[in-house]
Protein backbone atom coordinates (compact mmCIF):
# COMPACT_ATOMS: atom_id res chain seq x y z
CA UNK A 1 0.00 0.00 0.00
CA UNK A 2 1.28 3.42 -0.94
CA UNK A 3 1.62 5.95 1.66
CA UNK A 4 1.06 10.01 1.80
CA UNK A 5 4.33 11.47 3.23
CA UNK A 6 2.69 13.68 5.90
CA UNK A 7 2.21 10.08 8.00
CA UNK A 8 4.47 7.63 7.41
CA UNK A 9 2.24 4.62 9.03
CA UNK A 10 0.19 1.21 7.69
CA UNK A 11 -0.22 -2.07 9.20
CA UNK A 12 -0.55 -5.41 7.50
CA UNK A 13 -3.66 -6.88 9.52
CA UNK A 14 -4.15 -10.91 8.69
CA UNK A 15 -6.31 -12.32 5.86
CA UNK A 16 -5.44 -9.56 3.51
CA UNK A 17 -6.72 -6.86 5.66
CA UNK A 18 -4.42 -3.60 6.06
CA UNK A 19 -4.57 0.40 6.81
CA UNK A 20 -2.96 3.46 6.16
CA UNK A 21 -3.04 6.75 7.83
CA UNK A 22 -3.80 9.23 5.56
CA UNK A 23 -3.65 13.25 6.78
CA UNK A 24 -6.25 15.76 5.45
CA UNK A 25 -4.38 18.50 6.20
CA UNK A 26 -4.02 20.10 10.02
CA UNK A 27 -6.44 23.16 11.73
CA UNK A 28 -6.24 25.17 15.21
CA UNK A 29 -8.66 24.85 17.77
CA UNK A 30 -8.60 26.67 21.15
CA UNK A 31 -6.68 25.21 23.41
CA UNK A 32 -8.99 25.48 26.50
CA UNK A 33 -12.19 24.07 24.65
CA UNK A 34 -9.83 21.00 23.89
CA UNK A 35 -9.23 20.16 27.56
CA UNK A 36 -12.65 21.32 28.43
CA UNK A 37 -13.16 21.17 32.34
CA UNK A 38 -9.38 20.53 32.91
CA UNK A 39 -7.79 22.86 35.02
CA UNK A 40 -4.76 24.41 32.84
CA UNK A 41 -2.78 23.99 35.60
CA UNK A 42 -3.02 19.91 34.52
CA UNK A 43 -2.73 20.46 30.71
CA UNK A 44 -0.65 23.47 30.33
CA UNK A 45 2.83 22.06 30.14
CA UNK A 46 1.70 19.44 27.55
CA UNK A 47 1.48 21.80 24.91
CA UNK A 48 3.62 24.37 25.23
CA UNK A 49 5.47 23.34 21.92
CA UNK A 50 2.42 23.55 20.02
CA UNK A 51 0.34 26.28 21.50
CA UNK A 52 -0.19 30.03 19.31
CA UNK A 53 -0.09 33.40 20.36
CA UNK A 54 -4.20 32.89 20.07
CA UNK A 55 -3.67 30.11 22.33
CA UNK A 56 -5.21 27.26 19.98
CA UNK A 57 -3.44 23.78 19.12
CA UNK A 58 -2.35 22.28 16.18
CA UNK A 59 -5.08 19.40 15.19
CA UNK A 60 -4.25 16.94 12.84
CA UNK A 61 -7.04 15.76 10.10
CA UNK A 62 -6.60 11.92 9.97
CA UNK A 63 -7.88 9.53 8.04
CA UNK A 64 -7.35 5.95 7.89
CA UNK A 65 -7.76 3.95 5.08
CA UNK A 66 -8.50 0.49 4.90
CA UNK A 67 -8.22 -2.13 2.70
CA UNK A 68 -9.98 -5.83 2.86
CA UNK A 69 -10.19 -8.33 0.34
CA UNK A 70 -14.20 -7.38 0.25
CA UNK A 71 -13.22 -3.70 -0.61
CA UNK A 72 -12.14 -0.10 0.52
CA UNK A 73 -12.74 1.49 3.08
CA UNK A 74 -12.14 5.22 4.08
CA UNK A 75 -12.63 6.52 7.56
CA UNK A 76 -12.69 10.09 7.55
CA UNK A 77 -13.24 13.07 4.99
CA UNK A 78 -11.97 16.10 6.78
CA UNK A 79 -12.50 19.08 6.19
CA UNK A 80 -12.72 19.18 2.30
CA UNK A 81 -12.11 21.77 0.03
CA UNK A 82 -15.15 23.90 0.10
CA UNK A 83 -13.76 26.57 2.68
CA UNK A 84 -14.34 30.02 2.88
CA UNK A 85 -11.87 32.68 3.29
CA UNK A 86 -13.18 33.27 6.58
CA UNK A 87 -13.20 29.76 7.58
CA UNK A 88 -9.67 29.10 6.37
CA UNK A 89 -8.05 32.15 8.24
CA UNK A 90 -10.06 31.77 11.54
CA UNK A 91 -9.29 27.83 11.81
CA UNK A 92 -5.82 28.00 9.76
CA UNK A 93 -6.47 25.32 8.05
CA UNK A 94 -3.66 24.11 5.75
CA UNK A 95 -2.21 21.30 3.51
CA UNK A 96 -3.47 18.92 1.24
CA UNK A 97 -7.64 18.05 1.74
CA UNK A 98 -8.70 14.29 1.16
CA UNK A 99 -8.84 13.84 -2.27
CA UNK A 100 -5.53 14.84 -3.09
CA UNK A 101 -4.27 12.97 -0.14
CA UNK A 102 -5.79 9.84 -1.61
CA UNK A 103 -4.14 10.28 -4.52
CA UNK A 104 -0.48 11.19 -3.08
CA UNK A 105 -0.95 7.50 -1.63
CA UNK A 106 -1.96 6.39 -4.77
CA UNK A 107 -5.56 5.60 -4.44
CA UNK A 108 -8.01 7.23 -6.79
CA UNK A 109 -11.32 8.14 -5.21
CA UNK A 110 -13.51 5.92 -7.42
CA UNK A 111 -11.65 3.46 -5.78
CA UNK A 112 -13.53 3.92 -2.45
CA UNK A 113 -16.40 1.46 -1.58
CA UNK A 114 -17.28 2.84 2.02
CA UNK A 115 -16.72 5.86 3.92
CA UNK A 116 -17.42 5.68 7.26
CA UNK A 117 -17.96 8.81 9.59
CA UNK A 118 -17.55 8.49 13.41
CA UNK A 119 -19.59 11.88 12.99
CA UNK A 120 -20.94 15.09 11.03
CA UNK A 121 -18.95 17.62 12.37
CA UNK A 122 -17.35 20.14 10.01
CA UNK A 123 -14.19 18.42 10.47
CA UNK A 124 -14.84 14.94 9.94
CA UNK A 125 -17.48 14.83 7.04
CA UNK A 126 -16.36 18.39 5.39
CA UNK A 127 -14.72 16.32 2.19
CA UNK A 128 -17.82 14.51 1.29
CA UNK A 129 -17.96 17.19 -1.93
CA UNK A 130 -15.64 18.15 -4.35
CA UNK A 131 -15.23 22.19 -5.00
CA UNK A 132 -17.60 21.99 -7.29
CA UNK A 133 -19.86 20.14 -5.27
CA UNK A 134 -19.61 16.63 -7.54
CA UNK A 135 -19.48 13.74 -5.27
CA UNK A 136 -15.99 13.31 -3.81
CA UNK A 137 -15.92 9.60 -3.61
CA UNK A 138 -18.39 8.56 -6.64
CA UNK A 139 -19.14 4.99 -5.78
CA UNK A 140 -18.79 4.50 -2.30
CA UNK A 141 -22.14 4.89 0.50
CA UNK A 142 -21.53 6.78 3.45
CA UNK A 143 -21.88 5.22 6.98
CA UNK A 144 -22.40 7.41 9.97
CA UNK A 145 -25.69 6.65 12.57
CA UNK A 146 -29.07 7.35 11.55
CA UNK A 147 -29.37 9.50 15.02
CA UNK A 148 -26.27 11.49 14.02
CA UNK A 149 -27.71 12.68 10.95
CA UNK A 150 -30.78 13.43 13.03
CA UNK A 151 -29.35 16.03 15.16
CA UNK A 152 -27.25 17.53 12.73
CA UNK A 153 -30.10 18.73 10.71
CA UNK A 154 -31.97 19.59 13.77
CA UNK A 155 -33.21 22.74 15.23
CA UNK A 156 -31.14 22.69 18.83
CA UNK A 157 -28.83 25.93 18.83
CA UNK A 158 -26.53 24.23 21.19
CA UNK A 159 -25.86 20.81 19.49
CA UNK A 160 -25.85 21.99 15.74
CA UNK A 161 -23.40 25.00 15.91
CA UNK A 162 -20.57 22.24 15.06
CA UNK A 163 -22.25 21.62 11.98
CA UNK A 164 -22.34 22.82 8.43
CA UNK A 165 -25.92 22.45 8.08
CA UNK A 166 -26.28 23.38 4.07
CA UNK A 167 -23.45 21.15 3.12
CA UNK A 168 -25.14 18.15 4.86
CA UNK A 169 -28.39 18.57 3.42
CA UNK A 170 -26.68 18.39 -0.15
CA UNK A 171 -25.20 14.91 1.31
CA UNK A 172 -28.11 13.86 3.38
CA UNK A 173 -30.03 11.28 0.37
CA UNK A 174 -26.70 10.00 -0.48
CA UNK A 175 -25.87 9.48 3.20
CA UNK A 176 -29.20 8.11 3.91
CA UNK A 177 -29.38 5.39 1.54
CA UNK A 178 -26.00 4.01 3.92
CA UNK A 179 -27.12 5.04 7.01
CA UNK A 180 -26.61 3.25 10.33
CA UNK A 181 -28.98 2.14 13.36
CA UNK A 182 -26.77 0.58 16.10
CA UNK A 183 -23.46 -1.73 15.43
CA UNK A 184 -22.74 -2.94 12.03
CA UNK A 185 -20.28 -4.79 10.16
CA UNK A 186 -19.90 -2.23 7.14
CA UNK A 187 -17.48 -4.66 5.07
CA UNK A 188 -16.18 -8.05 6.80
CA UNK A 189 -13.71 -7.03 9.51
CA UNK A 190 -15.20 -3.69 9.39
CA UNK A 191 -17.76 -2.34 11.91
CA UNK A 192 -19.04 0.60 13.01
CA UNK A 193 -19.88 0.94 17.17
CA UNK A 194 -21.95 3.46 18.10
CA UNK A 195 -20.74 5.31 21.35
CA UNK A 196 -22.42 8.85 22.01
CA UNK A 197 -20.46 11.18 24.47
CA UNK A 198 -18.95 13.36 21.84
CA UNK A 199 -22.21 13.64 19.60
CA UNK A 200 -25.63 12.05 20.04
CA UNK A 201 -24.53 9.68 16.91
CA UNK A 202 -20.66 9.54 16.90
CA UNK A 203 -19.51 5.99 16.40
CA UNK A 204 -16.04 4.23 16.41
CA UNK A 205 -14.85 2.25 13.62
CA UNK A 206 -13.29 -1.43 14.24
CA UNK A 207 -10.99 -2.88 11.67
CA UNK A 208 -10.22 -6.76 12.91
CA UNK A 209 -7.22 -8.82 10.88
CA UNK A 210 -7.87 -12.54 10.85
CA UNK A 211 -5.56 -15.29 10.92
CA UNK A 212 -2.50 -15.85 12.74
CA UNK A 213 -0.97 -13.01 14.52
CA UNK A 214 -4.30 -11.01 13.54
CA UNK A 215 -4.56 -7.64 14.53
CA UNK A 216 -7.22 -5.29 15.74
CA UNK A 217 -6.96 -1.44 14.67
CA UNK A 218 -9.67 1.05 16.81
CA UNK A 219 -10.66 4.64 15.52
CA UNK A 220 -12.46 6.39 18.08
CA UNK A 221 -12.97 9.56 16.39
CA UNK A 222 -13.77 12.44 18.83
CA UNK A 223 -13.96 10.37 21.50
CA UNK A 224 -10.16 9.85 21.56
CA UNK A 225 -8.95 13.02 19.35
CA UNK A 226 -5.49 13.19 21.44
CA UNK A 227 -2.79 11.18 24.09
CA UNK A 228 -4.34 13.03 27.15
CA UNK A 229 -7.73 12.05 26.14
CA UNK A 230 -6.28 8.62 27.82
CA UNK A 231 -7.67 9.84 31.22
CA UNK A 232 -11.63 8.93 30.40
CA UNK A 233 -12.22 12.07 32.47
CA UNK A 234 -10.80 14.43 30.66
CA UNK A 235 -13.36 15.49 28.32
CA UNK A 236 -13.72 18.06 25.69
CA UNK A 237 -15.88 20.97 26.00
CA UNK A 238 -17.23 20.06 22.31
CA UNK A 239 -18.38 16.86 23.78
CA UNK A 240 -22.07 16.92 23.92
CA UNK A 241 -22.69 14.79 26.36
CA UNK A 242 -19.64 14.48 28.94
CA UNK A 243 -20.81 11.69 31.26
CA UNK A 244 -21.64 9.55 28.39
CA UNK A 245 -18.10 9.58 26.85
CA UNK A 246 -16.48 8.76 30.23
CA UNK A 247 -18.74 5.99 30.78
CA UNK A 248 -17.81 4.49 27.17
CA UNK A 249 -14.32 5.43 27.15
CA UNK A 250 -13.86 3.45 30.34
CA UNK A 251 -15.70 0.64 28.62
CA UNK A 252 -13.60 0.62 25.08
CA UNK A 253 -10.17 1.39 26.46
CA UNK A 254 -10.48 -1.53 29.27
CA UNK A 255 -11.76 -3.46 25.90
CA UNK A 256 -8.92 -2.19 23.85
CA UNK A 257 -6.39 -3.32 26.47
CA UNK A 258 -7.63 -6.59 27.18
CA UNK A 259 -7.60 -7.82 23.36
CA UNK A 260 -4.42 -5.44 23.20
CA UNK A 261 -5.81 -3.33 19.72
CA UNK A 262 -3.63 -0.49 18.22
CA UNK A 263 -5.57 2.66 18.28
CA UNK A 264 -5.31 5.58 15.39
CA UNK A 265 -6.20 9.35 16.89
CA UNK A 266 -7.94 11.48 15.03
CA UNK A 267 -6.03 15.03 15.87
CA UNK A 268 -3.11 14.10 16.71
CA UNK A 269 0.07 15.21 14.77
CA UNK A 270 2.79 13.64 16.25
CA UNK A 271 2.50 10.36 17.30
CA UNK A 272 -1.09 9.39 16.48
CA UNK A 273 -1.02 5.50 16.46
CA UNK A 274 -0.07 3.76 19.76
CA UNK A 275 -1.88 1.26 22.57
CA UNK A 276 -3.54 1.81 25.45
CA UNK A 277 -2.29 0.84 28.76
CA UNK A 278 -3.84 0.75 32.68
CA UNK A 279 -2.48 3.33 35.03
CA UNK A 280 -4.18 3.18 38.08
CA UNK A 281 -8.13 4.05 37.87
CA UNK A 282 -7.60 5.17 34.18
CA UNK A 283 -5.45 5.02 30.98
CA UNK A 284 -2.36 5.87 29.45
CA UNK A 285 -1.17 6.06 25.93
CA UNK A 286 1.89 4.98 24.64
CA UNK A 287 2.43 5.45 20.88
CA UNK A 288 4.26 2.55 18.91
Amino acid sequence: MALNESVAWRAELGGGTRVALLRAGTFRSDAGTLFGPVPRVLWGGLVTDEIDHEHRLLQALNCLLVETPAGRTLVETGIGERVDDKTRAMRVYEGPPVVPALETAGFAPDSIDVVALSHLHFDHAGGLLRTDGSRAFPNAAIVAQKAEWEVALGDNPRLVASYVQPELRLVHDWGAEGWADGEREILPGVTVVPTGGHSTGHQAVIVRGTGDGAQTVAFFGDLFMRPWGANPRWVTAFDDYPLDSVLRKIELFAQAVDEGWLIVLSHESKRPVGRLERDRDRFRFQPV
